[in-house]
């Protein structure tokens, strides 16, 4: 078997990678929907791959492994590689975790994720709203995140949160000391969201990046009575192309609060210092940007050498991203804890894509199934309809010359 060609385009809102062979056999993989997304970078891996056989995969991310970095480069590099092993298992006729090693358990927990409601203001009151309609979600989740001070908008929706001027621009632009009611804010919230969810569920807090860690320790040590499932991204993460690992062990031998970074980390060489020095307690990485699902295993099997917990990322608008994860999550080892489990943008995407359960969540968990490479088939006729204009070629077979 070889590759032909490799093309990408957007399905909706989501760029969606497809690797072509001369035995028919097509593999797909998602990009996330809000990473840059330039279709000319495909160019750069199209000829370094034409002619390989896609069932080695390793020998082909070999040869592009290293023209990876961080976002968007590493993803359109993971989506390649998930894309292979869905070839690799159609080919075979077995789902993807067995290529990896087989599962090791049957069900995977997850947590809400694309499950969200959209905040009135942001006093107490409304994060309690909030966590009351995601604790109230069919899907039964046992762990809820919800994002605060310096992730999405509480900063920017409350008087006095920091002592210097708010920025314009991206989500997550804001960066500083936060004022004694900026401190008092987010704990109070907190305090609210973990009365209405009650003991028997966990709360895991979006925080940063951009948080000083004095105030950091401050605010978790602040938080320790209420049994927090982690802290995430407080000072990099989330679109931050560089590590604090000083920073964050600092943090982290502070409190007994979970600290929690890594869904923007490439490679594993990128998160072995992170790990090795024990710098956080659980790291996130996504399998759409650390390298695709045999990196992200191989990052969660060091991170178990030492004690540090794994909960990946997951954010996509379709459902080939959701697929990917269940696959590699399924042979992750002991220290696995959930995954982030994401929604399609469009309801359109449960008609053209084809091999979940339903419901797919039941009390908190999926099934990870048996059908062949990522477990689910895409039906190409349906998914045309929602191409991008000018990307009519990406579902015809003969459009490109090999």
């Amino acid at each position: 078997m070889k590759i032909i060609d490799i093309r990408v385009a957007r399905i909706g809102r989501s760029p969606i990678v497809r690797v072509l062979t001369d035995e028919g056999i097509d593999g797909f993989a998602e990009i996330e929907f809000s990473k840059p997304y330039l279709p000319d970078m495909i160019g750069i891996y199209r000829p370094l791959l034409l002619g390989c056989d896609p069932t080695e995969v390793e020998r082909c991310m070999l040869r592009i492994r290293r023209t990876g970095g961080s976002k968007p480069w590493g993803a359109m590099v993971s989506a390649i590689e998930i894309a292979l092993w869905d070839i690799a298992g159609k080919a075979l006729g077995v789902p993807i975790h067995r290529l990896l090693g087989g599962k090791v358990r049957d069900r995977m927990r997850v947590y809400n994720g694309g499950v969200r409601t959209g905040l009135g203001a942001h006093t107490p009151e409304d994060y309690a709203a909030s966590m009351a309609h995601m604790a109230g979600s069919p899907e039964g989740f046992s762990i809820l995140k919800e994002g605060v001070g310096l992730h999405g908008f509480m900063a920017p929706n409350t008087a006095d949160f920091l002592y210097g001027d708010l920025r314009d621009g991206s989500l997550h632009s804001n960066a500083g000391f936060l004022t004694p009611n900026g401190v008092r804010h987010v704990v109070e919230c907190v305090a609210a969201m973990k009365e209405v969810i009650g003991p028997h569920r966990r709360l895991a807090l979006d925080m940063g990046p951009g948080w000083t860690i004095p105030d950091a320790i401050t605010v978790l040590r602040a938080l320790e009575p209420y049994d927090i499932a982690w802290a995430e991204d407080l000072l990099t993460g989330d679109s931050v192309p560089w590590n604090d690992v000083s920073g964050y062990r600092e943090l982290t031998t502070a409190t007994s609060v979970p600290t929690h970074t890594g869904e923007q980390i490439y490679l594993r060489q990128n998160f072995r210092e992170l790990i090795e020095r024990r710098a956080v307690r659980v790291i996130g990485p996504d399998p759409g940007d650390v390298g695709g699902l045999a990196e992200l295993k191989r990052v969660a099997e060091l991170a178990e050498l030492y004690g540090v917990g794994v909960a990946p990322h997951g954010v996509s608008s379709g459902l080939l991203g959701l697929a990917a994860l269940i696959q590699v999550s399924a042979t992750l080892p002991d220290n696995f804890i959930a995954f982030e489990y994401p929604v399609p943008a469009d309801p359109w995407w449960y008609e053209i894509v084809d091999g979940f359960d339903s419901p797919i969540v039941v009390d908190g968990f999926i099934r990870v199934g048996d059908r062949p490479g990522l477990g689910v088939e895409l039906d190409q006729v349906a998914a045309a309809a929602h191409l991008e204009p000018g990307a009519e070629h990406f579902f015809d077979w003969n459009a490109w010359e090999a």
